[in-house]
């Protein structure tokens, strides 16, 4: 259990918390989300101890122990995998380099044995002689396997490194497990096994998270930190999503009879209990959610950016035809003889190889050649793309956000039309002056989806969309291209987004050759399972 009480701070004028009172109670999973730079991770690290609040105080119940998700890639550098993760627990790992340092000893002395004895009993009470097999469970898990743990972490990757730490976090059964952003970085099936262990984890966990799937899965509640204060709502990320929406309309019909509001939320509440899983975090989150009342659901003060695609002609049934297209990067097969055509109604989720999706995508709208075989658009298609490393577009130039736009324009728009546009991708008042150059990922990214939507296409390709967006731009992208009328070739690491939006999988595996399916992302996943396919 941990506790907030009056906990406030703010960086010069600006106030991120004000007078926040919660507690985070064992057995639930909160899921902390809130607008980009409302100060989520600063929250964390209030909660974890490493800053001071200018008021209030956290406290723990006493001699529980609080893990962290450590960011430093590098702290552990001189260490070996398998301790790395034991070091989770400080304690633990303190009493076995001590034990282990006077068992070395050449002139072991009574002094030393007495030592020895006290620190084997304190070793034991700290489930010592499990530490290791659980923290080769933790690593196996998570997809470091047997050959790596005795390693030295700086002889990992990137990727690994951040799985060992994802596994120091979790390690002894923490009171109280904080993470930040343990998604980042992992592939889909550590962060199922990831899902499953907290779904599991009987203390407290606070998350923040960027993928809506994992807060869906494992959270019981949703702390939403919003006007400088942290509100707790029953339920995970689309029920706090979809009970907002709600609450905002309410708000918006003040005239409307309470018992239709009430009859409205009984449906919305039933609804949701209805699609609850059988998971034990479903199950308890099912009885919360019917103790709700009208008034335990407000409107949030988020904003969303309004993404609409509008195609300037209809698609024919001939849209695209690839031929034997084969690719290769610094010596390595990308893949090989792959064929497929493309339907009009078709919205194709790429899978596989980060290269070698990009390079299929690049050669698609010829940004490079491929080594051999052919492709054709039909003559009814246009295409907009989306691409992964899209700086380029934002370098060398002094223009306006307007200016900028204006250039991707199929025809001449007014100043006050441009305005209106980026307005509604959240660019108001003295921001559409801006330089792009100093745009955020994030920003970048919604001027990206704006020249895209000002073209007009009628068959989208988007390589990696959701990067660098906060929550509120992945659901307003996601909901824009559920509602796309034409087709569409995507990749994504986002689950909900790609299960949403995708009506056809195609993945690129290992030998250069593709799984063609027309099925949605999670029963494509449980055709591989059935098929034995890795």
């Amino acid at each position: 259990m941990i506790q907030v009480s009056n906990v406030g701070l703010r960086y010069g004028d600006r106030k991120l918390f004000e007078d926040v009172n919660i507690k985070f109670t064992p057995g639930n999973c909160y899921g902390l989300i809130g607008a980009n730079g409302a100060g989520k991770s600063t929250f964390l690290k209030i909660l974890a101890g490493e800053i001071e609040p200018q008021e209030g105080h956290v406290s723990m119940g006493k001699d529980e122990r609080l893990s962290v998700l450590k960011q430093n890639h590098f702290e552990y550098d001189e260490h070996t995998v398998l301790d790395t993760v034991i070091m989770g627990n400080k304690r633990l790992y303190e009493v076995k380099t001590e034990k282990d340092a006077i068992y070395m000893k050449e002139d072991f002395s009574d002094e030393d044995g007495m030592r020895a004895a006290e620190l084997e009993g304190e070793f034991a009470e700290l489930n010592g002689w499990e530490a290791d097999s659980e923290a080769a469970t933790l690593l196996n898990g998570l997809g470091i396997g047997d050959e790596f743990h005795y390693m030295l972490m700086k002889d990992l990757e990137g990727s690994q490194k951040v799985k060992v730490l994802l596994a120091q976090a979790l390690f002894g059964k923490p009171d109280v497990l904080l993470l930040d952003e343990p998604t980042n970085h992992l592939d889909l099936k550590a962060i199922q096994w990831l899902e499953e262990f907290l779904i599991n984890f009987e203390n407290t966990v606070i998350v923040v998270s960027h993928d809506r799937h994992f807060l869906n899965k494992v959270c019981t509640h949703i702390a939403d930190l919003d006007f400088g204060k942290i509100q707790l709502y029953v339920g995970n990320y689309d029920f706090w999503y979809e009970s907002s929406q709600l609450a905002l309309k309410m708000a918006q019909e003040q005239n409307k009879k309470k018992e239709e509001k009430i009859k409205e939320l009984q449906e919305f509440i039933a609804r949701f209990s209805a699609n609850a899983s059988k998971s034990k975090q479903a199950t308890s989150r099912k009885k919360m959610l019917d103790k709700i009342e009208l008034d335990d659901i407000r409107p949030s003060s988020r904003k969303y950016p309004f993404i609409n695609f509008q195609i300037g002609r209809e698609i024919g049934n001939d849209v695209l035809t690839v031929d034997g297209l084969t690719a290769s990067q610094d010596g390595e097969l990308l893949f090989k003889d792959i064929r497929f055509m493309m339907n009009k109604e078709d919205k194709i989720a790429l899978l596989g190889n980060p290269h070698a999706k990009t390079a299929l995508m690049d050669i698609l709208m010829e940004r490079r050649e491929a080594d051999s075989g052919t492709f054709k658009w039909g003559v009814t298609t246009s295409q907009s793309y989306f691409e992964n490393d899209h700086d380029k577009y934002f370098t060398g130039t002094e223009k306006t956000l307007v200016e900028w736009l204006r250039q991707y324009s199929p025809e001449d728009e007014t100043e006050s039309f441009l305005r209106g546009f980026l307005g509604r991708m959240l660019f108001s008042g003295e921001e559409v002056k801006k330089s792009p150059s100093v745009l955020s990922g994030g920003e970048k990214v919604r001027c990206m989806l704006s020249k895209m939507m000002l073209s007009s296409a009628n068959v989208l390709l988007l390589d990696e969309p959701t990067n660098h967006l906060d929550l509120e731009s992945i659901q307003a992208l996601n909901e824009g291209l559920i509602r796309f009328k034409g087709a569409m070739i995507f990749t994504s690491h986002d689950h909900q987004f790609i299960q949403t939006i995708a009506n056809r999988i195609i993945e690129i595996q290992a030998d250069g050759s593709i799984l063609d399916k027309q099925l949605t992302y999670d029963e494509f996943l449980e055709w591989k399972d059935a098929q034995g396919i890795k």
